[in-house]
């Protein structure tokens, strides 16, 4: 669970730090006051895209730091990063070059391994994803997620991969002579340009950094050359002054014992004057001035940026491009002594990706009922009588893609005597909303984060009471954090936050509290539309609210 959220100038936020609790956490405010770059903040701390313009005006850099606790956390992950503490800290930062760090328990990691954990530790619900729910590759995606498809999708992937690519050799192999030969003649003279420069890994930043030194090389060394003059080659440098104000505060010392600090003192700086000196020479020594040498390294340097701006943008692409272009030479120029091996390999390559699509579809079509039956269940409480919710899953074997051969479709009838349909015709803004969230509730598993960022969108009266009631059975032995804009949801918390944006006419900040008590009845009044902080209707009802929310 996350046990701390610490926000460091992201967005509209100069300083936020809250501590959620277990169960379900509301998060309201003012339309605008800044609700959702909190999860915003969570989620760019878990791996999620950033760029400078989150970053707050005036400032240099953003960062973001969770701590979560690391009970029940997945042990193959906890070997992998070698996770023995008890409390897993991320940290992530971002300046205003759009260079990120991310740090895991204080050590440097890339933001692919934050995003990794973060799938393993919290499921987010942005404030439009219900919109994705009418797509058909989103349906397809959450069906597999519902039947633990994940491997055999990605298995699927490669196999979809090797058979392209072996219908691409075979191809190659049957174009014309012509075509053979001007393909050949381009792979040939980009290798050649490669192969001319031989990039090596890593070379090019190597350069970036020993170049500044290079090129002022000269002045480095006059500068050297007097400091060190100054320290140690000359009769009054500064190691031979302080070695003879040592001694004379030594003598001061067999005098008088208040004298020996200062004598020590002097003694020390005795000792790192020649330090520093000794490093001075040895600095000195390693400078090169040569004008040949630098022009190589510019000229070198200059190779490798033309070669990253053609088949880039890393040296690791480009090495990469080499060896793609080698085997796109061996393809041409054998190709014809290949041509029926390659048949025999593509009519192998689809067999084995034909398989696939039909173990695939049979275990989606078995999945299906099951995850149409378990939605129904989850979603007719909240709101819908004689619902029917169905999966189409429907095979097309000419057709395979690197998902297998299925289209899957989502059908939904609302009411009672109603074929279903599919979604994008046959349910509404609030409806998708439920439907989306009775998805989240069965699909979240072992997740012990969740997040809905205004899952209550479309939704009003006795619905947006259901809809709270089921956020708060989904945070059962789990955390949920939920930002709402209704009362009805929020009655419903465990732990009650509320956000506000001041301005002073030049700059504008986010401010976040926890309420409790009366605050928290004051907040519900507000929500209802109070029109005064001491709107006793308006509070009458909220206090009432608040207790049907605690006692269902």
């Amino acid at each position: 669970m996350l046990k701390k959220l610490s926000v460091r100038n992201f967005a509209v936020i100069s300083s936020m730090e809250f501590e959620p609790k277990a169960g379900l956490n509301v998060f309201t405010g003012e339309t605008g006051a800044g609700k959702s770059v909190a999860i915003s903040a969570l989620s760019f701390v878990l791996g999620a895209r950033g760029a400078s313009s989150f970053i707050k005006d005036g400032a240099d850099k953003l960062e973001v730091r969770a701590e979560f606790d690391m009970q029940g956390f997945d042990t193959s992950l906890i070997h992998k990063y070698g996770l023995t503490e008890k409390t897993l800290v991320l940290t992530r930062s971002l300046d205003r070059k759009s260079k990120s760090k991310a740090f895991i328990n204080g050590r440097a990691a890339p933001a692919a391994t934050l995003a990794e954990l973060g799938r393993e530790l919290v499921d987010f619900h942005g404030q439009h994803e219900h919109q994705s729910l009418l797509r058909a590759d989103v349906q397809l995606r959450l069906l597999d997620t519902f039947a633990g498809l994940s491997q055999k999708r990605e298995q699927t992937a490669r196999a979809y991969q090797a058979w392209k690519e072996t219908q691409a050799r075979l191809e190659a192999a049957q174009m014309s002579e012509q075509e053979k030969e001007r393909l050949l003649d381009l792979y040939v003279f980009q290798l050649k340009e490669i192969e001319n420069v031989h990039p090596a890994e890593g070379e090019d930043l190597e350069l970036e950094q020993k170049l500044p030194q290079m090129k002022h090389a000269g002045r480095l060394l006059e500068l050297a050359g007097e400091a060190y003059q100054n320290l140690y080659g000359q009769e009054n440098c500064a190691v031979s002054l302080a070695g003879r104000a040592a001694r004379l505060a030594r003598d001061m010392a067999q005098l008088d014992d208040n004298a020996s600090q200062i004598a020590n003192a002097l003694e020390n700086a005795q000792t790192l004057l020649s330090d520093a000196a000794a490093e001075l020479s040895g600095y000195q020594d390693h400078l090169n001035a040569d004008p040949q040498k630098l022009d190589d390294m510019l000229s070198r340097h200059e190779k490798l940026k033309r070669l990253k701006l053609k088949y880039g943008p890393e040296i690791s692409d480009v090495l990469a491009k080499a060896e793609e272009l080698k085997r796109q030479i061996d393809h041409l120029q054998n190709s014809q002594q290949r041509e029926e091996e390659l048949r025999e390999a593509e009519q192998k390559a689809r067999q084995e990706l034909d398989a696939l699509c039909e173990d695939l579809h049979a275990k989606r079509t078995e999945s299906a009922h099951k995850l149409a039956k378990r939605l129904e269940k989850e979603i007719t409480p909240l709101g819908f009588a004689g619902l029917c919710f169905e999966i189409s899953v429907e095979m097309d074997a000419a057709n395979p893609t690197a998902t297998g051969a299925d289209h899957v479709e989502f059908l939904f009838s609302p009411n009672p005597g109603q074929m279903p349909r599919p979604l994008a015709v046959a349910a509404s803004g609030g409806e998708l909303s439920r439907v989306m969230l009775g998805l989240k509730t069965v699909l979240a598993g072992e997740v012990p984060v969740m997040v809905f960022d205004e899952v209550d969108s479309g939704v009003g009266g006795r619905t947006a009471a259901l809809v709270g009631r089921k956020l708060r059975e989904a945070a059962a032995g789990r955390q949920v954090l939920c930002v709402t804009h209704l009362a009805s949801v929020a009655a419903c918390a465990d732990a009650f936050f509320h956000i506000e944006k001041k301005t002073d006419g030049k700059t504008t900040d986010v401010a976040l509290k926890e309420l409790s008590g009366q605050a928290v009845t004051a907040e519900i009044a507000r929500m209802l539309g109070a029109s005064s902080d001491n709107d006793q209707t308006a509070l009458r009802h909220a206090r009432e609210m608040l207790q049907r929310a605690q006692n269902a």
